[in-house]
């Protein structure tokens, strides 16, 4: 399992597709916090804080994780490599928890720089240090969920298809579906009572919850349920070829 991680992280960052992911994610954070003019712009806000990127950053990843996640499984269908790797003495688990992992990898690779934008508000903040780190590291926290749970979906959209731009366009529906699609029919007030509970059904009410700097178990428990779930069928879709 280990030979595969360091066989996967080794593609990423042999080709432009892992450095061209980080530095897109760090580009875009990067101009809406410090260049463009708009409402999450550091210097236009008057406050100490960087909520701007845990703003922006979600959507982002909703395109950038699929991007990397779109040829774990779909190449290997297309080129064939796909069951020789399946007859090498290694689990389907293993397999996928392997490549899981190199995509994991590289959504904290991508998160690591922004800790220049925090440490530079920080130094900014008036006095220095006027910032609630509390709330930041709950984001960052949260955040890290949010990415995992992209990953384990791009997973899953990768492996029932050998076609990456299908695997890319279904992780990305999913993802966006998971992470908006609830507030939205929230939103609707639709369902009275249960309207709450939709809601709580999405990514983003417990990426919010976790924004504020407060970890609930509930929440850890809601993500964890999720990467579970997607893995599970991204499991269940490799064994398909033994049906």
């Amino acid at each position: 399992m280990y030979a595969l991680f360091r066989k996967e992280i080794s593609s990423f960052l042999s080709s432009l597709t892992g450095y061209l992911v980080i530095a897109v994610f760090l580009l875009i954070n990067g101009l809406f916090l410090w260049v463009f003019a708009t409402e999450f712009n550091v210097f236009d806000f008057g406050y100490a804080n960087i909520d701007g990127l845990f703003i922006i950053a979600p959507y982002v990843f909703l395109f950038l994780v699929p991007a990397v996640t779109m040829r774990s499984f779909a190449d290997e269908r297309k080129t064939g490599t796909i069951e020789l790797l399946l007859t090498k003495p290694i689990t389907d688990s293993q397999i996928i928890m392997a490549k899981y992992f190199a995509g994991l990898a590289l959504v904290v690779f991508s998160l690591i720089p922004t800790l220049v934008y925090y440490i530079t508000v920080y130094r900014l903040g008036l006095p220095s240090g006027n910032i609630d780190s509390g709330a930041v590291w709950g984001s960052y926290i949260g955040l890290l969920f949010l990415g995992a749970s992209f990953v384990a979906i791009g997973l899953f959209s990768s492996s029932i298809t050998d076609n990456q731009i299908l695997s890319f366009v279904l992780a990305v529906v999913l993802s966006g579906f998971l992470y908006i699609g609830f507030e939205f029919i929230y939103s609707l007030a639709l369902f009275g009572p249960f309207d709450l509970f939709i809601r709580q059904l999405g990514i983003a009410s417990h990426y919010n919850s976790m924004s504020r700097g407060v970890i609930d178990t509930r929440d850890v428990i809601y993500y964890i349920s999720l990467i579970a779930l997607f893995i599970g069928f991204t499991k269940l879709s490799l064994g398909s070829r033994k049906w």
